[in-house]
Formats: C-alpha cells, sequence, structure tokens
C-alpha cells in the first residue's frame, strides 16, 4: 500500500484541523476584547488548539514514511492488522494524528492512525508479525493479534 499517500491525506485532515482552529481563534478573538474573563479563557484554550493543531500538522508535513523491510519490527510508518478474534483493525502508525480515519487508495478499506503515544501505538512498536499485544481497553484486558505489518 502506497503510505505517501496516507501521510498526504493524514497531512490535508489536519491543515483542515488547523484552518478551523484559526477560524475559531479569531472570532473568540474579537470577544475578548471585551475583556470579560469568559471570553478570554476561551481565547487562549483556542489559541492553544491552532498551536496544537499546528504542531500535529507539521509533524506530519515532514513525515515520509519508508517502506517495511521484511521481518522488520514495528515502527513508525508501518501498516499494522491486528485481530482480537471476533473483528480486526487495520491501523497505521503516524507521529500524529491519533484517532483520524483514512481512506486506503481507489478507496480500499479504511485504516485508523495510532501514534507512538498511544496505548495501542506503544505495544506495537518493536513487535512482529505473530505476536499478540495485551493492552487494557474501557477496563477489558484485550489481546490483539498481529496479523500483518507492512
Amino acid at each position: 500500500m502506497d503510505k505517501s499517500f496516507l501521510a498526504r491525506q493524514l497531512e490535508a485532515k489536519l491543515k483542515a484541523l488547523v484552518d478551523q482552529a484559526r477560524r475559531f481563534s479569531d472570532e473568540t478573538k474579537t470577544e475578548a476584547k471585551t475583556g470579560a474573563s469568559r471570553a478570554v479563557n476561551l481565547h487562549k484554550a483556542t489559541s492553544t488548539r491552532v498551536e496544537a493543531a499546528h504542531a500535529a500538522w507539521e509533524a506530519v508535513s515532514a513525515f515520509h514514511p519508508r517502506p517495511m523491510a521484511k521481518h522488520a519490527p514495528i515502527g513508525l510508518g508501518s501498516i499494522v492488522e491486528v485481530e482480537d478474534g471476533e473483528a480486526g483493525k487495520t491501523l497505521f502508525i503516524a507521529p500524529a494524528g491519533a484517532g483520524e480515519e483514512l481512506t486506503g487508495p481507489d478507496g480500499d478499506g479504511f485504516l485508523h492512525v495510532v501514534t507512538p503515544v498511544s496505548p495501542l501505538g506503544r505495544a506495537l512498536l518493536g513487535r512482529k508479525v505473530g505476536d499478540v499485544v495485551e493492552l487494557m481497553v474501557k477496563g477489558e484486558l484485550a489481546e490483539w493479534d498481529i496479523v500483518y505489518a507492512g
């Protein structure tokens, strides 16, 4: 699968979030000029959101995932398929954008973005196909079999 296609798709989604956050921050700036503490606090919060969204977008803009060598451990840029016995998920490990859903090339399936700092991302890093990862999900221990990594 074309990882650069996924990275550019994620970059576009994060850029849209930056633009949306900036628009909202600009709206709150006008209200903050009134001096009302609620308006000032809201503007500070939206400004912080703009900074975080911009940092995430920059991280993904500089991200150029490479093909994964056969039998290499899972790392940043990996596409990973996991199954729990009932269902499966296809994941893309990226530096930012956790929770975003991407569409494969030509609309071929959906991939969920996880980051290396997320619980699932941390559990997957360094693992290989055939390994099992365990983590707590909604207070329950979940086991995921790694069935593909590329």
